[in-house]
């Protein structure tokens, strides 16, 4: 597994179940991450809270046990970057 997608793979499993605010790149994000009860889907819902952008993405882990990332019409590596970059806010 490449770098990018260990520090990914870290990223995602350390975001909260549920709906969260933070910043990716100085800008105030909303977030939304959903696990199924296996644990063998993530989908994360984000949006720009100041503008118009958004991050959606389904991760599906396979049988096999590796992993198959979904972006939803927008590519990886916006994706990859969001959930790399993406700083919850502290509670």
């Amino acid at each position: 597994m490449s770098a990018g997608k260990v520090a990914f793979a870290q990223a995602l499993a350390q975001l909260p179940s549920g709906y969260i605010e933070g910043a990716f790149e100085d800008r105030p994000w909303g977030a939304t991450v959903r696990r199924s009860i296996d644990h063998r889907r993530v989908w994360l819902f984000a949006r720009d809270l100041g503008g118009n952008d958004i991050v959606s993405f389904n991760l599906y882990r396979t049988a096999s046990g590796g992993p198959v990332l979904k972006p939803c019409e927008m590519s990886s590596d916006k994706v990859i970057a969001f959930v790399i970059g993406f700083k919850p806010t502290a509670e």
